[in-house]
């Protein structure tokens, strides 16, 4: 049971020393108990309170770690039922399946295919996480299969087998990738809840329906396993959707602790082809589907998928934005021109979009503005022409040309006076107010 902010508070250790970054422990309980602080952020609770306090901080859906190396991923941690109420945290892990009777030459082939489908995206590398390998029949196979994946490509793994003895198989030449073993069933909760204790690794669980996993959970959760994914079965896709409303909710709105974890969905397994599979994947994304698995990735279904979720989980309630420094698009030497904007990624990718258009090799400055565009930045005080000019002194570029001029934004053009005081030896020139208009801006230069 979720303690108060006053239970809580009592086992804290009362300092009052700021460190966690509100001001007295009083408020920290009382953001603890609503879920808008994380225990960590304490530096001096002890472990005596730590262990009574972990299941009050927990977020309702708990947080599954999937995966080693550069495509590990952590699903769950969910706090709320629609992203404008706070944000969602942990995106969508994508899959694609493969059976394990493939042909070496083709499972290499079908792996370097996909390992190439990475897209940048306003500053983020966007890429699949999962392959999710289908036990054919075969123990050595389904290991083998599963083995080759885990050490010749990025991609971690879900390991799909109803079989024991096949799936220990597999666990044991693939255990170092942290695999998700799917799935406990009824039929084999025991035995797959010890192999998953043993290795330490998430463990999916399936039932034939929401309220038939209660039991397997339960009995998960007594074993001492909480790493876990759960699968209500249906296939159908109303139902599958209802399901996960149901699940989320339960987990939220109901504090049922035994439906608060993350799920997986199948796509592949309730679609005849991938577009279809794709618009499903789509909704699940969308609602609530912590990892979905299509049958196979193509560029046009991935892509979309990627770009849904990036806009799903980005902080509705923090703009979106690249990092403040230099940019070089198309090998700028000493003589190039110099243009300056905002950080708002949209302006960013904009403006370079237009640049590489002109066949102009330009130095592109990008100040912090917080992600606002350059006119409410402007009008917010943070594209100011003392503090432009700071930037500019700031970032190095003056090491890097000759030719000192700097092109602002015509929307900016009222601090074109203020950034000529602050950066003598520099021409100030307004520039376009809108983007398309730069490259012929920059030839005429």
């Amino acid at each position: 049971m979720a303690l108060t902010g006053i239970q809580i508070f009592k086992l804290l250790p009362k300092t009052n020393c700021k460190e966690c970054g509100v001001p007295t422990c009083l408020a920290f309980a009382m953001n603890l108990a609503s879920g808008k602080a994380e225990l960590d952020a304490c530096p001096y609770v002890s472990d005596e309170a730590r262990e009574q306090l972990a299941e009050a901080s927990a977020p309702p859906i708990l947080p599954v770690q999937i995966g080693n190396g550069v495509r590990k991923f952590t699903v769950g941690a969910e706090t709320v039922m629609y992203r404008h109420e706070k944000t969602f945290y942990n995106p969508t892990a994508i899959a694609a399946k493969v059976r394990s009777d493939i042909k070496d030459k083709d499972l290499k082939a079908k792996l370097a295919t996909w390992q190439a489908f990475q897209y940048e995206r306003v500053g983020f590398n966007l890429r699949p996480e999962l392959v999710a390998v289908e036990d054919a029949g075969d123990a050595k196979a389904f290991a083998q299969t599963a083995k080759t994946i885990a050490e010749t490509s990025e991609f971690n793994l879900i390991l799909i087998s109803d079989n024991v003895d096949s799936m220990k198989a597999a666990v044991e030449v693939t255990c170092f990738k942290n695999p998700l073993i799917y799935a406990a069933t009824e039929a084999t909760v025991d035995a797959y809840g010890a192999l998953a204790k043993e290795k330490g690794l998430p463990l999916a669980v399936k039932a034939d329906s929401v309220e038939a996993l209660i039991p397997l959970t339960d009995k998960l959760l007594a074993m001492g396993i909480k790493n876990l994914v759960l699968d209500s079965s249906s296939r159908d896709v109303k139902q599958a959707f209802e399901d996960q409303v149901v699940m989320r909710r339960s987990a939220l709105k109901g504090g049922n602790r035994s439906l608060g974890f993350p799920t997986i969905t199948f796509p592949c397994e309730m679609a005849s082809n991938l577009d279809m599979e794709t618009m499903l994947a789509a909704m699940f994304i969308a609602k609530y589907g912590a990892i979905t698995v299509l049958s196979d990735f193509t560029s046009e279904s991935l892509f979309s998928l990627l770009l849904e979720r990036l806009n799903i989980f980005t902080d509705p309630q923090r703009p979106m934005t690249v990092t403040e420094g230099i940019y070089e698009i198309g090998n700028p030497d000493e003589n190039s021109p110099v243009v300056i904007t905002t950080n708002f990624a949209l302006t960013y990718f904009i403006v370079s979009g237009e640049i590489e258009g002109s066949k102009v090799p330009t130095w592109l400055l990008i100040k912090d503005t917080e992600g606002l565009s350059v006119l409410t930045a402007w009008a917010a005080g943070k594209f100011a022409g003392d503090d432009v000019g700071m930037f500019v002194k700031k970032c190095g570029i003056d090491d890097k040309v000759k030719k000192k001029e700097l092109i602002i934004p015509g929307y900016a053009a009222a601090i074109a006076g203020e950034v000529e005081e602050e950066l003598p030896g520099w021409a100030i020139t307004v520039g376009p107010r809108e983007a398309p208009h730069l490259p012929a801006f920059l030839k005429a230069k």
